[in-house]
C-alpha cells in the first residue's frame, strides 16, 4: 500500500517554492516527482536522515502520483529490492520519505534548474 500522506519538511518545502519559482512549476506534486525520480536514478543510497514532517505542505499519495502512482510506487518497490532493502510497508514509506527528500534537494541546488528547459536537460544523458 502506497504512503497515505506526505508532509515534507520545512526546508524541503522551502526549496520546492524555489523550484517553483524558477521553472514555472504551478503543482507541488510535480516538483515532487521530478525529485522522487531524480534520487531514484541515482546510483547510490539515500543517506539515512531524519527528517521532520514540520511544513504545512501535504499530499496525499493519490495527489504525488496521480494516474501513474502505481508506477511510482513500482519503481520503489524496484529501487528497494535492487539496494536489497525490505519490502514492508515502514521500510518503503522510509525510503520513499529518503528519495523524495534527496531528489528535491539535488533539484534546488543544481543551477541548470532556472527554467523548465533546465529541468527538462537534467533527464536528458551528458
Amino acid at each position: 500500500m502506497p504512503v497515505d500522506s506526505i508532509r515534507p519538511s520545512q526546508k524541503a518545502r522551502d526549496h520546492l517554492v524555489k523550484i517553483k519559482r524558477l521553472t514555472g512549476i504551478r503543482n507541488w506534486n510535480t516538483a515532487c516527482r521530478w525529485g522522487f525520480c531524480l534520487s531514484l536514478a541515482e546510483e547510490s543510497k539515500p543517506p539515512h536522515a531524519d527528517h521532520p514532517s514540520d511544513s504545512n505542505l501535504e499530499l496525499d499519495w493519490k495527489t504525488f502520483g496521480g494516474e501513474y502512482a502505481d508506477i511510482y510506487w513500482a519503481l520503489l518497490k524496484a529501487r528497494c529490492a535492487q539496494d536489497k532493502l525490505p519490502l514492508d510497508e515502514e521500510s518503503l514509506a522510509k525510503q520513499f520519505r529518503l528519495h523524495l527528500h534527496r531528489g528535491i534537494s539535488y533539484l534546488a541546488g543544481d543551477p541548470r534548474v532556472r527554467s523548465i528547459s533546465g529541468l527538462v536537460q537534467l533527464g536528458i544523458p551528458d
